[in-house]
């Protein structure tokens, strides 16, 4: 559905119909709808609202395709070491977009922006494989993990900043950047676990 209004009378029957449709077309079109009804009970649709008084009735699902090639691959290593797959879909969001071939400004690698020196210790030969990088970097998030007892902020910032730069600072370091990460991070975890 491109930017447009239609409206239909408060007939409950229509209604639900109605919503069906837009709830199906939604899942392939990605666009929130918002309804309003007038002073005459006539109830208008669109998905670019005009007007104040606009209810949103059906919020757009944020697809990311990109992460539909790992899915299979982050859910079986997720699953080995017991982490939630949405919670690592959104660490490679936040530090590749998915991208296995890319490399920081500091020298990190692959979809889990590994540290080579960090990929030695996990055992991981080649950053640039997206199951061994995964593997890797599940794994060494789980460790974090289980260092900061459970304390997901701390973890992710730990995973960005280093766990000794967040034990020095006894919580998330006062770094823009980290702070940022974690935000970003819990944001797509929310979403994905949508």
């Amino acid at each position: 559905m491109s930017g447009g209004c239609f409206q239909i009378l408060a007939n409950p029957f229509i209604l639900a119909s109605v919503l069906w449709v837009l709830l199906v077309s939604t899942s392939t079109s990605r666009a929130d709808i918002y309804s309003y009804t007038d002073k005459d009970g006539v109830v208008h649709f669109s998905n670019v609202p005009t007007e104040t008084g606009w209810k949103l009735i059906i919020k757009e699902k944020r697809f990311d395709p990109k992460s539909i090639k790992y899915q299979p691959l982050i859910s079986k290593i997720s699953k080995k070491y017991k982490v939630d797959n949405s919670l690592i879909k959104a660490i490679i969001r936040a530090e590749s977009n998915f991208n296995p071939k890319a490399v920081s400004k500091v020298g990190a690698r692959g979809l889990m922006q590994l540290m080579p020196e960090t990929a030695e210790e996990l055992n991981v030969n080649d950053s640039f494989n997206p199951k061994e990088n995964i593997e890797g970097g599940v794994k060494y998030f789980k460790y974090l993990l289980d260092r900061f007892k459970g304390e997901l902020p701390l973890a992710i910032a730990a995973y960005h900043a280093g766990e000794s730069t967040v034990r020095k600072y006894n919580g998330i370091p006062p770094y823009s950047s980290t702070k940022k990460y974690v935000k970003n991070v819990l944001k797509f975890f929310k979403e994905y676990q949508r």
